[in-house]
């Protein structure tokens, strides 16, 4: 990958494991630094750092829950002094909470508002603040759940639906220093989605007119697009990397899925 991002700071929340650990590689691949958020996972946040600065990259991590509006403001303010600037908000950090609508608690419903939404409110505007001088990009990690609606993921959906709102409503405020874009991926082979049900990438591979799963690694090229001077004229837009799917609306049976441990996760 070409280095498009070179000499700017990224800051990607929820970035040891999963996509945002994929993100957080490629961006640094751009030539991009990398802050690397984590909330409870220090070890996996090392493994990302670890992956950049073997391939001869800069990054540090930094342990904050972002959904508390004082934490992630500190985790700007914190990126900001180590490396000089800021360039880069990838706002990947979620929670699920799947489960059947009569199951959801408050806990629950709270949980995953704070993380995917009130989170990328208050730390958005921190992090606009502080390209006000040199412009940004803030790239928001929606979902196909949006558009696609699914049993089991009543608040998960609600939330993503309101950050695909957020990042049109951002993008409008902070125009013209800082651009607002969302991805919203698909179904998408990983640990956790595997746990769920071990044919998962065979169930989802067949709905997609593309023909198969999504995997972390295709998220890496739009996000590196928005990321950089590539997309100067794009702003309050909502890319679906989906494979095709929204075009048809088909999705699996997904009643067998094994949700029982997704809402018993800290």
């Amino acid at each position: 990958m070409s280095r498009k991002l070179e000499g700017k700071v990224a800051l990607v929340t929820g970035a040891s494991k999963g996509i945002g650990q994929g993100l957080a590689i490629g961006l640094a691949a751009a030539g991009a630094h990398i802050a690397v958020n984590y909330k409870t996972d220090p070890a996996g946040a090392n493994k990302t750092c670890e992956n950049i600065l073997t391939a001869g990259g800069n990054a540090k991590s930094f342990q904050s829950d972002i959904g508390k509006k004082h934490d992630f403001e500190g985790l700007v303010e914190e990126v900001y002094q180590h490396f000089g600037r800021l360039d880069i908000l990838v706002n990947n950090a979620a929670r699920t909470r799947f489960g059947p609508l009569w199951d959801m608690t408050e806990i629950d419903f709270n949980d995953v508002i704070d993380t995917v939404l009130r989170g990328p409110f208050f730390g958005s505007i921190a992090a606009a603040k502080k390209m006000q001088d040199h412009g940004g990009s803030i790239i928001n990690i929606s979902s196909i759940a949006v558009k696609q609606i699914m049993e089991g993921h009543s608040v998960y959906t609600m939330a993503k639906g309101g950050l695909e709102s957020l990042t049109r409503q951002l993008a409008l405020e902070l125009s013209p220093k800082v651009r607002v874009n969302a991805l919203a991926p698909t179904a998408t082979s990983n640990e956790r989605n595997l746990a769920y049900d071990p044919d998962y990438d065979k169930k989802w591979a067949n709905v997609s007119p593309i023909g198969r799963i999504a995997y972390v690694n295709d998220y890496v090229g739009p996000c590196v697009f928005l990321a950089s001077e590539d997309s100067a004229l794009v702003t309050g837009q909502i890319i679906y990397v989906d494979g095709g799917w929204t075009l048809q609306g088909n999705s699996p049976d997904a009643s067998d899925f094994d949700f029982s441990s997704d809402r018993q996760k800290s």
